[in-house]
């Protein structure tokens, strides 16, 4: 308790957040409620996004991911706090807000080019305005799914449709992104910036390494899976639009900066 205690205010309030949430989508989805589908983030061109998404997405994580939630509150205490006792709560809050939102925009980039590319695609050999219809009244995957074998079997000639094309334009609508990781990478990259020579233990093996080569390493496995691990599930585009939107906002508020810890 002491040691929660301890925790700055605005880490602890967004450790607070992430764990109500986390409990309240666990709760809800037992009562049919989905709140990752409400509250993650869809493209911007997704018949599901909302605007108020772009906020809500970074304080929810899958319930069927235990460690996701773990390992993002961990870094965020770990460099969050001190961050914070440095800068102090306004300014931290502010780094955290857009260290988010640019990991939401760079995460969209790629995906809204890749829907747009679909659409037309499919626009000749299908209503794409009755697909989006049928995403939005979709519940569940189980019923996304039996909404559209519904769909497609009434058609008069399904066969011309590019039934690839169209699975991945519904995934891509349909899948939302959630999780804090863009704004703590953003966290990361401003330690790392701010403390390069500071040293971190790792767990295994359990030797030192300096901030400036541990977290420079993370980031450029996300940006090599960005490209090479596509289908796993995880928005590594998002990774690294945190840690770059991180390092030019800390950047900029240190550019007169002269001494490195």
């Amino acid at each position: 308790m002491n040691s929660f205690s301890n925790i700055p205010q605005v880490t602890k309030n967004i450790l607070i957040l992430n764990g109500l949430f986390f409990l309240a989508t666990f709760v809800l989805q037992n009562q049919g409620i989905d709140l990752i589908a409400l509250f993650g983030a869809h493209y911007v061109n997704s018949p599901l996004f909302k605007p108020y998404q772009i906020i809500t997405y970074f304080f929810m994580h899958s319930n069927t991911d235990f460690l996701h939630i773990v390992f993002n509150m961990l870094l965020l205490v770990m460099f969050g706090s001190h961050l914070e006792r440095i800068w102090g709560p306004k300014r931290f809050f502010i780094f955290y807000i857009v260290s988010a939102i640019g990991a939401f925009a760079l995460y969209n980039i790629i995906g809204v080019y890749e829907i747009h590319q679909l659409k037309n695609a499919l626009s000749s050999t299908i209503d794409i305005d009755s697909v989006n219809n049928i995403i939005r009244e979709s519940h569940t995957n189980a019923d996304l799914q039996f909404r559209f074998s519904n769909y497609l079997s009434q058609l008069p000639d399904y066969s011309k449709i590019d039934g690839v094309k169209l699975a991945k334009y519904i995934q891509n609508s349909y899948t939302p992104m959630v999780g804090a990781s863009g704004a703590i990478f953003g966290i990361m990259a401003a330690f790392a910036f701010l403390f390069p020579n500071t040293e971190l233990m790792l767990l295994f093996p359990p030797i030192p390494v300096k901030a400036k080569y541990l977290i420079s390493i993370y980031f450029l496995y996300e940006v090599y899976n960005s490209y090479h691990a596509p289908g796993d599930n995880v928005a590594h585009l998002a990774h690294v639009g945190g840690a770059i939107t991180g390092f030019i906002l800390v950047f900029i508020w240190n550019k007169n900066r002269k001494n490195f810890y």
